[in-house]
């Protein structure tokens, strides 16, 4: 039998102790911490990316849902990949001129997943990864656990991500695992790459034999003309799209795809599974049923217009009351407007009024901003989850705040 020694004292050590070295700083992002504080009872809230819940396609989802249950008993089995979902994505792509096979299509745990395994897949620990100066959170946090090197590039509020800076990047010698490019509506700076940067940036691919994540969450709610090609529509070889169901039905359906060459969804397969083995099985049928009966482009089309009068709204608004000095963007599409204060105005300390005199809720710009890069007089603003009459009392009331800073 054994018996411990009895002569050796008691350590005190807590399993805090023992994190791998990367966890020892791990934090939750800036951005999520703060939607604590900006979403309490009684604030109106342009803080978080939240589509709105009562435009959400709950009839025609509830009735694809039981069809699925009382017709299909594997729909709550394990079970691969359904392949009539990956034939309907083949379809919905079409619409965003990309042209792939349900053999290229890779389902995930939403679009998050996605970002995570392509970055498990390509980035090494330590190895260069590109990213803009401002850019979205779950990207940081993906990377995160991986200690890159973080490559910067700037970006233009008129033309998207600073593409001769990627071009310098590569041309001095540096092999990022991936770039990171959010073409449509980027979060959190609603700006667009625009079609000759699109171009650029595909041909660097191409010539320096970089794969480019494309992250297309907002490219189905465009409201002015027609969006631009996707980056993979001008490349099939070294973009990889990741799409997202989150903001065209409902984030909580957790469900998303990558469009990548047929010859990695073996390994994206390997990646996925360590971590959850499979989405859901019930709601890739769900899901599927909805599209097959034909209700996405209708519902599209309603949310095209909902979202497109309540930017309207905030940007006319902002226009009318925003004092000189301050200036911000005009998406095209997506759910955010990003606005750039005086230099010498930190956006903390404006939250920290705007909550107290008005219950105004924001997110200070520093929550996108990587490492080393200082985004405190900017701020995001999110017009998808508020009605038009209260997007206009409550730029009106942060007016009021800003008036006091600027």
């Amino acid at each position: 039998m054994f018996s411990p020694a009895l002569d050796v004292p008691p350590v005190e050590v807590v399993l805090e102790d023992k994190l791998a070295d990367w966890a020892v700083t791990l934090e939750r992002s800036v951005l999520r911490q703060m939607i604590g504080v900006v979403s309490r009872p009684g604030i109106l809230s342009f803080a978080g990316g939240l589509p709105a819940p009562e435009l959400f396609p709950t009839a025609g989802y509830a009735q694809a849902l039981a069809d699925v249950l009382a017709e299909d008993p594997r729909a709550l089995q394990y079970s691969p990949p359904f392949e009539p979902l990956k034939q309907q994505i083949v379809q919905l792509m079409a619409g965003r001129g990309i042209t792939c096979t349900p053999e290229q299509v890779f389902l995930t745990t939403g679009a998050q997943q996605a970002l995570d395994v392509v970055a498990r897949l390509f980035l090494n620990p330590g190895g260069p990864v590109l990213l803009e100066e401002v850019v979205y959170t779950g990207i940081q946090q993906v990377v995160a656990s991986l200690q890159p090197q973080i490559l910067q590039v700037s970006t233009d509020l008129e033309t998207g991500m600073d593409v001769a800076g990627v071009a310098a990047w590569l041309a001095a010698g540096y092999r990022p695992g991936f770039i990171y490019v959010i073409p449509e509506a980027h979060n959190p700076l609603g700006v667009s790459l625009s079609l000759a940067k699109r171009q650029q940036l595909v041909a660097l691919a191409r010539r320096y034999q970089v794969p480019i994540l494309e992250d297309d969450p907002y490219g189905f709610l465009h409201y002015d003309g027609q969006p631009l090609p996707p980056l993979r529509a001008l490349d099939d070889a070294w973009v990889l799209y990741a799409g997202s169901f989150s903001k065209i039905m409902a984030p909580g359906l957790r469900l998303g795809w990558l469009v990548a060459p047929a010859g990695l969804v073996a390994r994206l397969t390997v990646v996925k599974e360590a971590g959850d083995l499979e989405s859901s099985g019930l709601t890739q049928r769900a899901v599927a049923a909805f599209l097959q009966s034909g209700g996405l482009p209708a519902h599209l089309a309603g949310l095209r217009h909902a979202y497109r009068e309540r930017r309207d709204v905030m940007l006319q608004t902002m226009a009318a009351t925003f004092p000189a000095g301050v200036r911000w963007t005009s998406p095209a599409g997506g759910m955010f407007v990003w606005v750039e204060l005086p230099e010498y105005v930190d956006a903390d300390e404006v939250l920290k009024v705007a909550l107290a005199q008005e219950q105004i809720a924001f997110i200070p710009g520093r929550a996108f901003a990587v490492p080393g890069h200082n985004a405190r007089h900017c701020l995001r603003l999110s017009f998808s989850n508020v009605a038009p009459e209260r997007i206009a009392d409550g730029i009106g009331r942060l007016a009021n705040v800003l008036n006091q800073f600027v």
